[in-house]
């Protein structure tokens, strides 16, 4: 039967109320372990999924690339569920607007796509903490993923308010999930702690029940694939387009004898860190893997299928030699593009699936409209220290030594630290962070003028002048916590004293700065005392401080990426949403996306702008049709 442009279908079932669930008597999704293969409603199945992760995509936008993922050939989608995105306050849990993860498994199921489900509680993802949230580090002692007590008791708060939500869910009782991943990679972790996959699977199965199939996904080494894998929990195995299939699959095989071949992360792309280059996978290269592996008949899930956007602080980090903050794109080269264009990728993809089962008859959905609204010119609201009561309105907390983000329970963004100089400094002073203290980057005026930066690992030492009793300003920036390895436990802010030739800085006042209350209140746009109207600020525009404009309307709410030219680093807010971090000075990345719906076709569009180092003498921005990825 040829396959409808329709992407909603019905199908005809007896359903039985048991035990307060819809079990859908012929509905079944296992493990064949003779015949090497999935059963669905007791027939061989083999599944080509694609990752999106709604966390990162706006609501608006959700059907749009599940339709696209439809019409490629995908019978399947692979969703991360990150605990902080649903419980970034301790006990209180967000379920609503773009948080809401049911209704995005509704609209897969209305499209006709089956769904894997990755709920962690660890999900890394180049996810801010790999999705863990970072009120766990107020426990100074935690032992992240492993057995730990404090740690458990907070995942099994979390795992018995998700997975109940997710029951219903279930393929077997009449949903799209066919397949619950339990933890993730865990075998790249350290720890290696049974005992602690042994809790989570018993808590998988006392949620889920007895006949959900769970897996594992480990990379492809002997260490990760031991530490990884448990007796009960299939294994699956993760590798890109530069690895031997053949021996890949091999080593799944060690720890799975029989049962289906699954590489649950078939890279399409790659990630991309600041100060590095913008990453690019062939599109031949991954359409040729894809189709070895499903010439297999392995099930394959293609890692990312969309990327989408770390919107606001949600970007993760990795630590190997040196901190290595993840950009704001999360594009990944996707057959998908950042803003859910169809790309040559996706078309190349689509034609290996067709060989290998029936593709939606239509055509593919086109790119969302982009418009090029143009040059805006901003002008300066003041600098940080100028605006505490605005952005602190409790006021400082009051510390000999300095304090943590996490204790003083400001777990992203941007927190102020201020005291003041000990002594007469004639002479530049180094100002040091012996203990390589500054989590992540230090911005540091003395009276007001911006005098340097202190940055993790790379930048030490600085040096100050002055006189005795002048204010030390210093803004510590939150890059994102380390999301992948052994140094996922990233507490921020100063974890250590800074010394000032040879003095220790004491008497700090500690101001968290809620700059993304301000803004969805209103600010800096309702303060009639920054008026429009009002002159232009003429103070040096170095170091930290705060810019506004607004986007007049046109009528049109598209797609579009706002370009910083010459601006250094800093945060962007459009209309009250936080779209990330820019750094064009650093790159790659050179554009923030923004999509249309954010915009208003009647009212001004307000813009903000943080700048931490150095703002352009021509305060200009710039919206254009088109990414701009790659710093070359």
């Amino acid at each position: 039967m040829a396959a409808s442009v329709s992407l909603f279908f019905t199908v005809s079932l007896v359903c039985l109320l048991a035990v307060g669930n819809l079990v859908c008597a012929d509905k079944s999704f296992s493990i064949d372990y003779k015949n090497n293969c999935f059963l669905k409603d007791g027939k061989p199945f083999q599944y080509i999924s694609g990752s999106i992760h709604y966390s990162r995509i706006p609501r608006y936008y959700w059907k749009d690339r599940l339709v696209k993922m439809y019409m490629t050939g995908l019978n399947a989608i692979q969703v991360y569920v990150p605990w902080n995105f649903h419980e970034t306050v301790q006990g209180v849990y967000n379920f609503t607007g773009d948080h809401d993860l049911e209704h995005f498994l509704n609209l897969a199921n209305q499209t006709g796509l089956l769904v894997i489900l990755r709920p962690g509680p660890y999900i890394c993802a180049e996810w801010e903490m790999g999705g863990l949230p970072a009120w766990l580090l107020n426990k100074p002692n935690i032992i992240l993923r492993s057995a730990d007590t404090d740690y458990l008791q907070a995942v099994s708060g979390w795992l018995a308010v998700l997975l109940p939500k997710m029951r219903p869910w279930l393929y077997i009782n009449g949903g799209n999930i066919i397949s619950v991943q339990v933890e993730n990679e865990y075998g790249s972790y350290f720890a290696c702690d049974y005992n602690y996959m042994r809790h989570l699977q018993t808590l998988f199965r006392l949620f889920l029940g007895e006949d959900t199939v769970l897996f594992t996904t480990d990379g492809n080494t002997d260490k990760e694939m031991a530490c990884g894998s448990l007796e009960g929990l299939y294994a699956t195995i993760d590798f890109g387009t530069a690895n031997n299939i053949t021996d890949a699959f091999a080593r799944q095989r060690r720890f799975e004898p029989q049962g289906p071949l699954v590489n649950s992360e078939f890279y399409t792309g790659w990630l991309d860190h600041w100060g590095e280059q913008h990453a690019v996978v062939d599109a031949q290269k991954v359409s040729r893997v894809l189709a070895e592996m499903l010439t297999m008949g392995a099930n394959v899930n293609m890692y990312m299928f969309e990327g989408g956007t770390n919107f606001g602080y949600w970007n993760g980090a990795d630590h190997d030699n040196r901190f290595r903050s993840v950009v704001t794109s999360y594009d990944y080269d996707a057959p998908l593009s950042e803003a859910g264009d169809p790309t040559e990728k996706l078309l190349a993809i689509r034609d290996v699936i067709k060989q290998f089962r029936e593709v939606p008859s239509g055509p593919m959905p086109p790119a969302t409209p982009k418009f090029a609204y143009g040059l805006v010119t901003l002008r300066k609201v003041g600098n940080i220290s100028s605006l505490l009561k605005t952005l602190s309105p409790l006021g400082p907390v009051q510390s000999q030594y300095p304090l943590t983000f996490e204790v003083m329970k400001q777990y992203y963004g941007y927190m102020l630290y201020q005291t003041t100089l000990p002594r007469d400094l004639s002479e530049p002073t180094p100002l040091i962070t012996p203990l390589n203290g500054v989590h992540d980057r230090a911005y540091v005026s003395v009276n007001g003028v911006f005098q340097g930066l202190l940055e993790r690992d790379t930048t030490l030492v600085m040096n100050v002048t002055g006189q005795q009793g002048d204010t030390v300003d210093i803004l510590i920036e939150n890059m994102g916590r380390v999301n992948f390895g052994s140094k996922i436990n990233d507490y921020k802010g100063l974890l250590s004293n800074l010394i000032l030739g040879k003095d220790i800085l004491t008497n700090w006042k500690i101001y968290r700065l809620d700059i993304d209350g301000a803004i969805a209140g209103g600010w800096p746009h309702s303060d009639g005392r920054q008026s429009s109207q009002a002159p232009p600020d003429k103070e040096p525009t170095v170091g930290p401080a705060f810019y506004m404009g607004t986007l007049q309307p046109n009528g049109l709410a598209q797609d579009t990426f706002l370009k910083l030219n010459e601006w250094t680093k800093g945060q962007v807010w459009i209309n009250g949403m936080n779209l990330g971090r820019y750094w064009p000075a650093r790159g790659p990345q050179q554009t923030l996306y923004i999509p249309g719906p954010l915009l208003s076709t009647t009212l001004p569009n307000n813009i903000t702008v943080l700048e931490l180092e150095g703002a352009p003498a021509h305060l200009h921005v710039i919206f254009m049709n088109r990414p701009h990825l790659n710093i070359t």
